[in-house]
């Protein structure tokens, strides 16, 4: 009996169904046998990994590449600033005392910060009129290991939290400097525009949002105004390198990072008001 006329195509069209699904099994098989055996084994062996190694990690039995022996990061990781403004954190700033701070003070900052929060040399901030907020968030980051100077860190570990509190609030309670004419010069014009406007083309707000007095910023945020220039520049330096890492949610990295020389230079100069 021959065949329906409706069979007849699917008859012809058989042969080509099984060559093509031959064709296509020897290409998957050619893939894995390359993927998971051939080229792992080979290259594995030129690093000195052993077959069943090799194949168990292009499997992802084991961990690391097939290709080259793993190397160990024993690099501790560099956490970001532990602190949080909780009640009870908040609690801890209101109860400080400037009279217990002064004496702690004398014992541990004076020779670095001065005794009202002038320091002698770049190498240290000037403290005077800092917020209590500001300067207990660095004393702590430099205790949690957040922020790294050694010096600091030996510092800050060896006071407890109410005395951290107490010698932010004795700093905080000093009076900045008046700006003194004779060492201020006028600033660029775009060092002026990035500190009042900022460069929404680059996505940097205005310094002055955040780093002005009153400007009602994140309460952890230094005033820079009267700051050592060279102090300054090291710090949006090593934001924009990523060797400081204690900023919140990373802001002052992303701002840094997209600064150039120039521009950190240039702003480390307008906000040393006063200073030589």
């Amino acid at each position: 009996m021959a065949p329906s006329s409706g069979s007849e195509p699917y008859a012809l069209d058989r042969p080509w169904r099984i060559w093509a699904s031959i064709a296509v099994s020897v290409v998957a098989l050619s893939g894995v046998l390359l993927g998971v055996l051939i080229i792992p084994v080979v290259q594995g062996r030129s690093d000195g990994i052993d077959a069943y190694t090799a194949i168990c990690r292009a499997l992802g039995i084991l961990p690391g590449s097939p290709a080259r022996e793993q190397v160990s990061d024993r690099t501790p990781p560099t956490p970001v600033s532990q602190v949080v403004w909780t009640p009870k954190v908040l609690q801890v700033l209101a109860d400080a005392k400037p009279e217990r701070g002064l004496a702690k003070a004398q014992e541990v900052c004076v020779a670095c910060h001065g005794e009202q929060g002038v320091s002698a040399t770049p190498e240290y901030p000037h403290l005077a009129g800092q917020s209590g907020a500001a300067i207990y968030k660095q004393l702590n980051d430099y205790r949690t290991g957040s922020r790294t100077n050694q010096l600091m860190t030996d510092i800050a570990k060896a006071l407890d939290e109410a005395t951290l509190a107490d010698v932010a609030a004795y700093y905080a309670a000093q009076p900045k400097r008046n700006p003194n004419p004779a060492t201020l010069a006028d600033s660029p014009p775009e060092i002026v525009r990035l500190v009042e406007l900022g460069d929404p083309s680059r996505n940097i707000p205005p310094c002055a949002a955040c780093h002005r007095p009153g400007s009602g910023g994140p309460i952890e945020t230094p005033i820079l105004s009267e700051q050592w220039k060279e102090y300054v520049a090291l710090q949006l330096k090593m934001y924009a390198t990523g060797d400081r890492r204690n900023d919140v949610y990373g802001r002052m990295r992303e701002i840094a990072s997209k600064l150039t020389p120039a521009e950190i230079n240039g702003l480390a100069t307008y906000y040393r008001a006063g200073f030589r």
